[in-house]
């Protein structure tokens, strides 16, 4: 499978010169089409100024290169808006996928219409993000989302052409996992805007390798080297620095901590807009390849429930998955199976503030979920090919042999634990997710039992 999406822009994107009001217009594109609107979002940004820093920021991020090389940095650049349920959103990657921003602008932070609910993928090449930073205190922004391109009005600038871009498929990967991880976030702390100056004060400077501690020593947080009881660990503390930026502007810092310690996200608040970025437990792993969602999948889910769960989404555009269970009268495992598959084909995001998912109008395709998860894929590859034996199956513990390349594999599945003699498990001791030789017990074992 190719590691791109190819998406062809109808027109090149520019900066319309007509009047006192340039209009900036970035065409977007979706690969599938669901009642197509000409139009998602119009209106004026209340807090323009927050805004266009909060976007700058955000294409710093998406700028950012923690570990690929420049070949391949230069496929990444393209944060993906999405308009709907009175909010409009602006996400992105890094270059190498391990960091995840977000821009909110919620109800408040606007003033306008919604005539439909839309995403697009758009570019912020260097000339916008020089007419953001022309954006004043006290200058007006205008905004407007469709189908087909973003118009951003405010002072005059310079010409501004964008022509066809490839959408990574580590992007949707990476939109995969880090949902889920949010999903499971919990917020440990919360910084006045003073205390958040002094927190980040105490960030060593340049790149540092050795992990880094967010502790609390009598009243103070501070970041520390030194690890100590309900500490949250941070790997590559460096890049929180891509928030630095914004500090002077915030109201208000949220910490939330995400499951087994494998995630840290950073949430800013400034009146009716918030800025969150997420970070991977390391600054060389990419959110692509963490495998957050591999276990949601094991069990057998009908394509039409799947199906019926995008028109939900597509719908109700925020949903918190309990809620949905009690009033669709479905059990609250099989919500979690449902809302995962969404998420992993890229269509749910999550509002840590509300505890609610998102629909994004991404490609729905089915046959999508286990190309952008080859362990998945190669589990089932091992049950179709009768690889996989079990030898011991009681309540709670299951034992399995699984044959290899050239050599077999023993998976020992004990209540809320597995391990497997393969070399993936003894590198990642199951931090990046399960092995496939794992998964594709569980999911035998499932089936059987």
């Amino acid at each position: 499978m190719s590691d791109i999406i190819t998406y062809c822009y109808p027109v090149p994107s520019i900066l319309r010169n007509s009047g006192a009001s340039p209009q900036l217009q970035l065409e977007g594109y979706n690969e599938v089409t669901k009642t197509q609107a000409p139009e998602f979002f119009n209106g004026s940004l209340e807090q323009s100024y927050i805004t266009a820093r909060c976007l700058i920021t955000l294409s710093n991020v998406v700028k950012a290169n923690f570990t690929l090389t420049p070949a391949q940095a230069v496929q990444m650049k393209d944060p993906i808006v999405t308009a709907g349920a009175e909010k409009l959103r602006f996400e992105g990657f890094s270059n190498c996928a391990g960091v995840y921003a977000r821009v909110d602008i919620l109800p408040g932070g606007h003033k306008g219409l919604f005539p439909a609910s839309g995403t697009v993928n758009v570019d912020f090449n260097q000339p916008m993000i020089n007419a953001l930073g022309g954006v004043g205190r006290n200058d007006h922004l205008k905004l407007s989302v469709g189908a087909q391109e973003i118009n951003l009005q405010h002072s005059p600038g310079p010409g501004i052409t964008e022509r066809k871009v490839p959408l990574p498929v580590k992007w949707i990967k990476g939109l995969t996992t880090v949902q889920i991880f949010l999903s499971s976030s919990e917020c440990i702390h919360v910084f006045n805007k003073v205390q958040l100056r002094q927190l980040f004060q105490s960030i060593p400077a340049g790149t540092v390798k050795p992990d880094y501690y967010l502790v609390k020593q009598g009243s103070k947080v501070l970041f520390t080297p030194v690890k100590s009881a309900n500490a949250i660990c941070i790997g590559g503390i460096h890049r929180l620095k891509l928030l630095e930026p914004l500090l002077p502007l915030a109201d208000k810092l949220r910490v939330f901590a995400g499951p087994d310690g494998q995630s840290t996200t950073w949430q800013l608040y400034f009146g009716s807009v918030r800025f969150t970025l997420s970070l991977s437990r390391e600054a060389w792993r990419g959110f692509s390849g963490e495998g957050a969602v591999l276990e949601s999948l094991i069990a057998e889910v009908p394509d039409s429930l799947i199906s019926a769960m995008d028109k939900y989404g597509y719908v109700n555009l925020e949903f918190n998955a309990t809620l949905m269970a009690v009033k669709e009268q479905i059990s609250f495992e099989q919500a979690d199976q449902l809302t995962n598959r969404l998420a992993a084909m890229g269509l749910l995001g999550y509002d840590l503030d509300e505890n609610t998912w998102f629909y994004r109008r991404l490609p729905f395709k089915l046959s999508r979920i286990l190309s952008l998860n080859p362990r998945m894929k190669d589990a089932e590859q091992l049950l179709a090919d009768d690889k996989v034996v079990i030898v011991v199956n009681t309540a709670g513990k299951v034992e399995a042999r699984v044959v290899g390349s050239g050599v077999t594999h023993t998976v020992v599945v004990d209540k809320d634990t597995a391990r497997c003699t393969c070399t993936w498990y003894a590198k990642n001791q199951g931090q990046r997710g399960a092995c496939k030789h794992i998964l594709a017990v569980k999911k035998k074992a499932f089936e059987n039992f």
